[in-house]
């Protein structure tokens, strides 16, 4: 069984590039059904559409409340019969409704090792801090902003010469590798949430076993 998944994207959709090429594997356990966003000028609509993925819009501009906007999406969702919900660059914040809705079936990606640096201008407030290690987060989405169980995260050097723009770019390539592993775990069933964490199974039981190595570390 492979589980429907949409992804919501409000942006240019490079990670959402890098799940519908891992979906394309044979034995990768979503399959992606439809890519959704709140903008119609969205660039990832495009790529999506390249690679054969449907897409939607629901321009939140159109409604007057969050519950409605949150409601035209669920209607969209439903009508291609999702059953799991990838967060990839979406912009909104989306109300405790939809979120419960979609509880324990709805992940997001963030570009920081959370707990820390939730929210906005992660990578100047990671430069800030003079934190050594940086990285990023795939985790189930909770009410509180940049929340929930976490799947898995990936971590990155922080380098002495580093800008926003240097170490964004590095965070942003290993999100790429994370978030398709993160899903594939999730999609499978082999990370479940249990107490708000997750606890793995099969051969990701190692409690080492969400942190993933990226190429040239």
């Amino acid at each position: 069984m492979t589980a429907r998944t949409a992804i919501l994207i409000s942006g240019r959709g490079s990670n959402m590039s890098s799940l519908i090429a891992a979906a394309m594997e044979p034995d990768y356990p979503a399959r992606i059904e439809l890519v959704l966003s709140n903008r119609p000028d969205a660039a990832g609509l495009e790529r999506a559409r390249a690679a054969g993925i449907e897409t939607a819009v629901v321009d939140h501009k159109a409604f007057d409340s969050r519950e409605d906007f949150d409601a035209a999406m669920q209607a969209v969702l439903d009508e291609h019969k999702i059953e799991l919900v990838c967060l990839a660059g979406f912009m909104r914040i989306l109300t405790d409704g939809f979120i419960a809705h979609w509880s324990d079936r709805m992940i997001n990606i963030h570009p920081s090792l959370l707990p820390s640096f939730k929210g906005l201008n992660t990578h100047k407030r990671v430069l800030d801090a003079g934190v050594r290690i940086a990285g990023c987060t795939v985790h189930v989405v909770r009410p509180e902003m940049d929340s929930g169980p976490i799947i898995g995260q990936a971590a990155v050097p922080v380098l002495p010469d580093d800008t926003e723009e240097t170490l964004g770019a590095r965070v942003l390539e290993a999100e790429h590798v994370l978030y398709p592993r993160a899903l594939a775990l999730y999609a499978s069933g082999q990370g479940r949430v249990v107490s708000e964490r997750i606890v793995f199974s099969g051969n990701t039981a190692s409690t080492d076993s969400a942190v993933f190595s990226l190429p040239g570390d």
